[in-house]
């Protein structure tokens, strides 16, 4: 049952002295946003929703800021704000060193893709779905226009009424990761309200764009996940044929960690520059993406947006992440179009994230 969230998060390279993997620069560039990030996002509140304290969230995320020459985004400077699933800033949840390199990577690529937007950490008191649902609300109530929640668990039939209680709300852009153990679907990622966002390996290469993407796959038991849900009802936007009920995901980013992005954390490890990979690193990509977008319509589910702009996205067609039903091969496997493990591509600039 998805009782409980795990964190998305996948570590293969220990603390450095400095960076080795991809920072801001090169994720804006490789996916169209350099011009977007230097103007866009401004005033617009990014919320990350995970569990228990990172105690060092608000200096680590400085730290990262200031090596790579970002704009800094304090709490005096009303930028940055950590609160618990209740909106307390002075009762925090009990500190967790596991969940506290989640913050890091999720805080870090919020701020690597929408340096201007104002970012609101909320953190839940449990990794149970109940409290990590509460945690989203608790950011929809303190008008975060983007959520993004990098934790995921298995289906459970509760998930229509996890649906109900906590994802189900207009207006606003609900980003989750796909899950980072192959092919299979996970939920909040099968919630029909939310963007479920799969994930790819990026590459530099002397193609006009630059770069490369095939489907992240270290093993068959480490890639990004995918599927047919078992339990929510398809949304209306999507029109694959392969499966009756909601199909994840919608798109991708980076998330393999052999082509990873830096992340620096002090708590609870060796203080220092770590290569992160996961689909916990591609679902706060794509919700600063839709934040530089522009604040979506009211009674909008922006989760729909990619699908009526499929040629704004960089199309993923290489790669697999595990073995599906050959009627229904495109579930993992990639393809020009629509595909389950890459969703309809990844961002070419936010055409694709607006109404």
């Amino acid at each position: 049952a998805a009782e409980t969230g795990k964190a998305a998060r996948v570590t293969p390279k220990a603390a450095a002295a400095s960076p080795t993997g991809y920072g801001p620069s090169d994720l804006q560039d490789a996916y169209g946003l350099t011009d977007a990030a230097a103007a866009g996002g401004s005033g617009e509140t990014l919320a990350i929703v995970d569990a228990y304290d990172d105690p060092n969230a608000a200096a680590d995320l400085a730290k990262y800021r200031s090596y790579y020459g970002l704009p800094a985004c304090t709490v005096a400077g009303g930028c940055f704000k950590k609160v618990s699933q209740s909106g307390s800033t002075t009762s925090l949840p009990t500190a967790d060193s596991g969940w506290a390199e989640e913050e890091s990577l999720d805080l870090d690529m919020a701020s690597a893709v929408c340096p201007l937007c104002k970012i609101l950490l909320v953190e839940a008191s449990s990794s149970s779905m109940a409290n990590l649902g509460k945690a989203v609300n608790e950011a929809v109530a303190l008008s975060a226009k983007f959520v993004s929640n990098s934790y995921g668990g298995s289906e459970s039939a509760s998930d229509t009424s996890y649906d109900t209680s906590y994802f189900k709300h207009p207006g606003v852009a609900i980003t989750v990761s796909a899950g980072d153990e192959g092919y299979g679907a996970e939920y909040p990622a099968a919630s029909k309200y939310v963007t479920s966002v799969g994930g790819t390996a990026l590459s530099t290469s002397s193609t006009t764009r630059g770069w490369t993407e095939k489907v992240w796959n270290t093993s068959s038991t480490e890639g990004t996940g995918s599927g047919c849900s078992a339990y929510d009802t398809k949304p209306t936007w999507q029109t694959d044929t392969g499966c009756a009920k909601r199909t994840v995901s919608d798109v991708s980013a980076v998330a393999d960690p052999a082509t990873g992005v830096s992340v620096y954390d002090s708590y609870g490890v060796t203080a220092g520059w770590y290569t992160f990979g996961g689909t916990s690193a591609s679902s706060p990509i794509i919700a600063a993406v839709y934040a530089l977008a522009g604040t979506p319509g009211s009674s909008d589910y922006p989760a729909s947006y990619p699908y009526a702009a499929p040629s704004a996205l960089n199309d993923v067609t290489t790669g697999s992440n595990g073995t599906c039903s050959s009627t229904a091969a495109y579930l993992c496997t990639a393809r020009s179009g629509y595909d389950g493990p890459t969703g309809l591509g990844t961002p070419q600039g936010t055409d694709a994230f607006t109404g």
